[in-house]
């Protein structure tokens, strides 16, 4: 295995694929920056590119790409409050507190170390232990994957802990608002009121968007006409995270680059869960820490979560063929057009290219380090531009990023609308991130529970009798019993 590697490894680096790794990783944190641009929209726009190189070259740039716009996703996330990504929404909570006490560059700099650690760790388990890992993941269905759902939606007790009730509600309404459209079993249409737009109910990143995003933007523009634009002399430091920060930091990222790696190859998960499982167990066992004050470990969880699963998503697919989240199925794809069958049989008749993949990422991620934290100082000037630029700025990025998932000017309604939403939430002091997480979850969550029970023939004996559904449903008593003992 290690002499493949090292093939792999001098494949990657020669020149042609190299300068395509970078091409890869520069365009994804670009293409992840943007609002509305997903990692998955960015892999599928730029596939066909690829059908004329060779299959390995294409393939790195295509990694590249990947693991850039996951992390790109956070950049925003902390200068605008606006995730580029639904899996760095979770990174807003403690980013953009961090910004606006004057410290762009540190968060974006734990940000960047913190996603390039947890890209490194699932490329460590990708190389070491892609079939166990595979195989544990197939034992996954429906009651697991509710059980998972149910877990992650507990962070809303954690993030709620100032205002329990309030979150809760929350919680609830946004789980009310993932009932909208067809529904996912017998595609019967709920809640559509004739409306065809409501048939697919509303998307995720509009929903996001507007809560973050235009939300604050209707802040911004309160303190402007109040005239209280904090003559805001608040003095940016432009230093980096520093040694002792990084210890403090390292053994949330280790554990979340663990965990995310694992959540990344259970097919169908993804980044956003991940991102928001990993920040609830940072909160579970930092109890000292103050989230969503500008914490660095807020901020390297889920960082170090959502880039865990860009190797663990790879594992199902080489090792079994199956994807392990949206982008992953995109490379299904593009390993099939380049005439190649993911499985076992790959390993052994197409080694240069699986153990060339292996290499760019681990590559990819190193070069993300690289270029990320040497942009910094680029990306924090933006937190210096004139509010009176910026407010239309993001306007302008909201209504572009909110249109292009889906061309549709009903989805730029809808990031309004959710604007208008959050900005009275702020007002009456309630966590809009609860219903961001029940938008994300709440499908997975129905779908499997209603799936579990139809296999169990209605019964609901697959609580007590499948041990990984009792695992995270223990888990999810201990992440809510935690969160309420905090509180006193």
């Amino acid at each position: 295995m290690v002499q493949h590697l090292l093939d792999g490894l001098l494949t990657a680096l020669q020149l042609g694929n190299f300068i395509y790794l970078i091409l890869g990783v520069t365009g994804g944190i670009i293409i992840g920056a943007l609002p509305g641009l997903t990692a998955t929209m960015g892999v599928a726009i730029l596939l066909p590119f690829t059908f004329g190189m060779d299959a390995v070259t294409g393939l790195i740039m295509l990694v590249g790409i990947y693991v850039g716009a996951i992390y790109g996703g956070s950049i925003s996330a902390i200068l605008l409050n606006t995730p580029g990504t639904p899996a760095s929404a979770a990174t807003c909570f403690d980013g953009y507190p961090l910004v606006k006490q004057g410290h762009p560059a540190k968060a974006l700099s734990v940000s960047t170390i913190a996603s390039a650690c947890g890209g490194l760790i699932s490329c460590i388990a990708l190389v070491t232990i892609s079939p166990f890992l595979a195989k544990f993941a197939l034992r996954f269905s429906a009651p697991e994957y509710f059980a998972l759902a149910l877990f992650g939606l507990t962070i809303i007790a954690s993030i709620s802990a100032e205002n329990f009730l309030k979150g809760i509600i929350a919680g609830v309404i946004g789980l009310l608002i993932s009932t909208f459209g067809m529904d996912y079993i017998t595609s019967y249409p709920r809640f559509t009121f004739d409306v065809v737009d409501l048939l697919n109910g509303f998307s995720v990143i509009p929903v996001l968007i507007g809560l973050f995003a235009v939300s604050e933007v209707f802040n911004q523009i309160e303190l402007l006409i109040d005239e209280k634009e904090i003559k805001t002399n608040i003095t940016m430091d432009k230093s980096y995270m520093n040694l002792k920060e990084l210890k403090h930091c390292l053994p949330t990222i280790i554990k979340s680059g663990v965990i995310g790696t694992f959540i990344g190859s259970i097919p169908g998960a993804g980044a956003d869960i991940a991102a928001f499982v990993c920040y609830n167990e940072a909160k579970r066992s930092n109890k000292d820490e103050k989230f969503g004050k500008g914490s660095l470990i807020g901020i390297s969880a889920p960082e170090a979560g959502n880039n865990g699963v860009t190797g663990g998503a790879l594992v199902p697919l080489l090792t079994l063929g199956v994807p392990g989240d949206a982008v992953a199925a995109v490379l299904l794809g593009a390993l099939i057009i380049q005439g190649l069958t993911p499985g076992p049989l790959l390993f052994e008749q197409n080694p240069e290219i699986v153990y060339g993949l292996f290499s760019s990422m681990i590559l990819g991620n190193i070069l993300l380090l690289i270029i990320g934290l040497a942009g910094i100082k680029f990306y924090s000037r933006i937190v210096e531009i004139p509010k009176t630029l910026m407010i239309p700025s993001i306007l302008m990025l909201s209504t572009i990023g909110s249109y292009s998932m889906n061309n549709s000017l009903f989805d730029v309604g809808v990031t309004f609308a959710f604007g208008i939403i959050g900005y009275i939430m702020g007002k009456i002091k309630m966590p809009s991130s609860p219903i961001v997480l029940s938008v994300i979850l709440g499908p997975m969550l129905e779908t499997n529970l209603r799936k579990a029970v139809l296999m169990y023939e209605g019964s609901y004996s697959f609580l007590w009798t499948r041990p990984i559904t009792i695992v995270f449903l223990i888990l999810s008593l201990l992440s809510v019993y935690s969160a309420l003992r905090k509180k006193k």
